[in-house]
């Protein structure tokens, strides 16, 4: 076990992302972007590869005021597209692409995808409970006026009375899509960010 666990060190050590060219044409940042970021996340991850831990590490910092792990931990799932267990270069680049310069249709099946939790297609009110509470942690006790603990399953009922066109218990991507798109033509942009928290 121990030559496994040095060769997975040493393949971590050794770790390095796509070439420039293919992350210009997977992502919307530029070559000076693209060299920028990859300068900031080598500073906080020399061996090129971020576990969970670290993440959960780095995401707490921007959230002092409360309890940042879990909610970090689902966005570090959604982060890692490929399911290793580890952040790459590339997973976070695209990613971070996607939420700051996608379409609205790719920016909504990314947050569809953080809120999938078991990643089956569907949003349960369950999964959706996991994520809300995870927010109200993260965002801490000193909101004012001060939230109610029923807050989160208050919220993942308006949630489910939105999206759950069909009454069935679970959220499809399609009903998600369709209410998000009927609420930003009305709303505007703020129409998204309105109804996802």
């Amino acid at each position: 076990a121990d030559g496994g666990d040095a060769e997975l060190e040493l393949s971590a050590v050794r770790h390095q992302p796509e070439g420039l060219e293919r992350l210009l044409t997977r992502t919307k940042f530029t070559k000076k972007e693209l060299q920028s970021l990859y300068r900031g996340f080598k500073s906080e991850c020399p061996s090129g590869l971020v576990d969970e831990e670290t993440f959960k590490l780095i995401y707490s910092q921007f959230f002092p005021q409360g309890d940042a792990s879990t909610y970090a931990h689902f966005l570090f799932d959604a982060f890692d597209a490929d399911r290793n267990g580890a952040l790459c270069f590339q997973d976070f680049v695209i990613g971070l692409s996607i939420l700051l310069r996608g379409t609205v249709h790719q920016k909504l099946k990314w947050a569809f995808n953080l809120y999938d939790i078991n990643k089956d297609g569907y949003i349960t009110k369950e999964e959706m409970l996991e994520i809300m509470k995870s927010i109200y942690d993260m965002m801490g006790r000193c909101t004012h006026p001060a939230l109610q603990d029923s807050a989160p399953a208050e919220h993942v009922e308006l949630f489910f009375q939105k999206m759950d066109r069909n009454g069935d218990g679970v959220v499809t991507f399609e009903e998600f899509l369709e209410t998000c798109q009927k609420v930003s033509s009305t709303a505007g942009a703020f129409g998204i960010d309105a109804i996802l928290l």
